[in-house]
């Protein structure tokens, strides 16, 4: 009996130790990672040269709003061509993946801590999701 046991101990942490070394990343896999994270800070930085940043606020009225942006783990919306805010989401959101940001507000507007969800385009399936930072805005700097 007990050398049962023993064995059904050592199966659970066999499959244990499989199990976590399937998480754990590749070198190709993290050499990747690491690639899309800095092309997505260069687009970042591209996207807002020519612009200063503001002070942050907590919510954006979602009418300001007339596109969104995705660089990583940030979110630009565009309120103008002289306007921008950024927020930088806690992650978790697939938004490299061509998927769709839904985000629902009962008072009208984005705030700090509010829950984005990520949805697959084609098969309408939940991705992912990730809270909203603060709002900074970007104001096109004059020449």
């Amino acid at each position: 009996m007990q050398a049962m046991s023993r064995i059904a101990i050592v199966a659970a942490a066999v499959a244990a130790a499989a199990t976590l070394s399937g998480c754990a990343a590749t070198p190709r896999e993290t050499a990747a990672r690491e690639a899309r994270q800095a092309r997505s800070a260069a687009e970042l930085d591209q996207r807002l040269a020519g612009f200063t940043a503001g002070k942050p606020t907590t919510c954006l009225p979602n009418r300001n709003a007339r596109r969104s942006d995705y660089f990583g783990d940030t979110i630009i919306y565009e309120v103008s061509g002289n306007l921008l805010y950024r927020t930088d989401t806690s992650g978790g959101c697939s938004l490299r993946n061509d998927d769709i940001l839904v985000t629902r507000s009962t008072i009208g507007q984005l705030c700090r801590g509010d829950i984005a969800h990520t949805v697959d385009r084609a098969s309408r399936f939940p991705t992912g999701s990730c809270a909203l930072g603060e709002f900074t805005p970007y104001r096109k700097t004059r020449s």
